[in-house]
């Protein structure tokens, strides 16, 4: 007889509650949103930038979600008025990572 068993005679009422330690469950802690998330490209100073906008969420998903994907791409980039600015041109890579998680993506720009 092991430990649930005993709780089970203990309490008969109870309803037990599986936990489960997965990461997928941590993706699905992000809201995900109806209208496509905004992929673009740009030019500052001279040096290529990402620029993903248009998230209705919380910041603070959309700020998890910007340090996910500067870990995976390997990359620097910022966090700035409800956008989430890459370095690099990493538009094809950033869409495929999104994409995977659920979310639609719209390219804008070239």
């Amino acid at each position: 007889m092991d430990l649930k068993d005993q709780l089970k005679n203990l309490f008969p009422d109870h309803a037990s509650e599986e936990v489960s330690d997965d990461k997928d469950s941590k993706a699905q802690d992000i809201w995900l949103q109806d209208d496509p998330i905004i992929c673009k490209y740009e030019k500052r100073k001279g040096k290529p930038i990402t620029i993903l906008e248009g998230y209705t969420g919380a910041d603070e998903d959309f700020k998890k979600l910007a340090k996910e994907l500067k870990q995976k791409l390997s990359v620097g980039g910022s966090f700035k008025d409800d956008k989430i600015i890459i370095q690099g041109d990493y538009r094809d890579k950033i869409m495929q990572i999104l994409s995977d998680k659920g979310f639609s993506v719209k390219r804008v720009g070239g």
